[in-house]
């Protein structure tokens, strides 16, 4: 992966470049996004530049005894070898699960498996990644073999660049056996390279926090997810647009909503409001047993839907339609929403949502849980609604 592979994301593109061309560079960099920011791709696009970079500077210098072309053909190799992800020193550590066999796992033993899936899903999040070497449900994790590995690596001449470069994906999963590598980080050998690239700052242990050199990746731009989507997937502009708006800057849940396009949230939502305010206890079961078939992702997208058009009615209600152009079907519903609720029932509906989506990342039983959902949402809403309907 190269910079210009990258959604979005210039200022923080333009700072790691000026690290490495002013020899500002850090000896740990940890690079700290929320899902689907681009934190993963950007780390692997600077690993990239890093080994370029110091290559040509090692040959600028040796330039009067080569000729030209054989100096940009070891760069071109470097590039490829990078591009790849089968550089010799660029080496990476990211949460694994046991194979048969073997009770001490290390990212080494999916290395092949680890190539592909940055190839073809580089915005993916730790879920996408355990189910694409079929963990099931086992739990992921960056162990104590690992660490060992790791300075085993790092202690290793390198081979064609000027660094050796570790790249750690969600350092979360190292627990208290990240202090293995302390020391390592604090006084590595020369011209060694740590990135790690982590979701959330406060699964970290602080310990390794102090140790490095913090890069916050902010959620990609709007306008960059849609013009990203127009351009890669050849969505159309309003499509584009409104699966921008509803990932809020998460590329991969972008990328999801794609898959399922076809899904019509709308109606399950119209349905839910109707079996939580109309129709009553049997269309609320039934609508319970059918959204809990939909499989954690599409529940999850559900929940984000809702919330997108909440957030939409507020800015509709604050700011106007002048100021909020909304596609047709939306607008109407937004309109209803606003009718149905006022913005502190709204924001109290969204922070149940919230929680809900959050449960579903940790396998709560869909069933409880949207039955629970539902009837705390008729008690956010129910006293207006009765007011409304009169």
């Amino acid at each position: 992966m190269e910079f210009q592979d990258i959604i979005g994301q210039k200022e923080s593109i333009h700072l790691l470049k000026e690290l490495v061309d002013q020899n500002r560079l850090s000896h740990a960099l940890l690079f700290i996004g929320k899902e689907g920011s681009g934190a993963l791709p950007l780390a692997l696009a600077f690993s990239t530049y890093v080994v370029t970079q110091s290559e040509k500077k090692t040959e600028a210098t040796s330039a009067l005894f080569q000729e030209q072309a054989g100096i940009a053909q070891k760069t071109g190799q470097e590039t490829s070898l990078a591009l790849q992800y089968i550089h010799p020193d660029i080496h990476y550590s990211y949460p694994v699960i046991s194979k048969k066999g073997k009770d001490k796992p290390i990212s080494t033993d999916y290395i092949q498996e680890w190539r592909a899936f940055i190839q073809q899903n580089p915005y993916g999040n730790v879920y996408d990644w355990l189910q694409f070497i079929e963990a099931d449900n086992k739990q992921g994790n960056i162990s104590a073999a690992e660490c060992t590995d790791i300075i085993r690596k790092l202690n290793l001449k390198s081979f064609e660049s000027e660094y050796k470069i570790l790249l750690i994906w969600m350092p979360e999963y190292l627990g208290n056996e990240g202090n293995k590598l302390l020391k390592l980080i604090e006084e590595p050998p020369p011209n060694t390279l740590f990135l790690l690239v982590a979701e959330n700052e406060s699964l970290l242990l602080p310990t390794i926090i102090s140790r490095c050199q913090t890069i916050h990746v902010p959620p990609i731009d709007l306008h960059e997810v849609s013009s990203a989507l127009r351009e890669r997937h050849q969505l159309q502009t309003e499509q584009a647009n409104q699966i921008a708006g509803i990932s809020e800057g998460n590329f991969r849940e972008a990328l999801q909503l794609i898959q399922h396009s076809e899904a019509d949230w709308q109606s399950l939502l119209r349905e839910w409001l109707n079996a939580i305010l109309k129709t009553g206890p049997v269309a609320q079961v039934k609508w319970v047993e059918q959204v809990s078939e939909l499989g954690r992702e599409k529940q999850k997208q559900f929940l984000r839907y809702f919330n997108h058009l909440l957030e939409q009615s507020i800015r509709l209600r604050t700011m106007g339609e002048e100021q909020l152009p909304l596609t047709g079907t939306e607008k109407d519903f937004s309109v209803r929403l606003n009718k149905l609720c006022d913005i502190s029932q709204m924001e109290a509906i969204t922070g149940e949502l919230d929680k809900a989506a959050y449960y579903i990342e940790r396998n709560a039983n869909a069933k409880m849980l949207f039955m629970a959902l539902t009837l705390k949402l008729y008690h956010i809403i129910a006293n207006k609604a009765v007011i409304e309907v009169q």
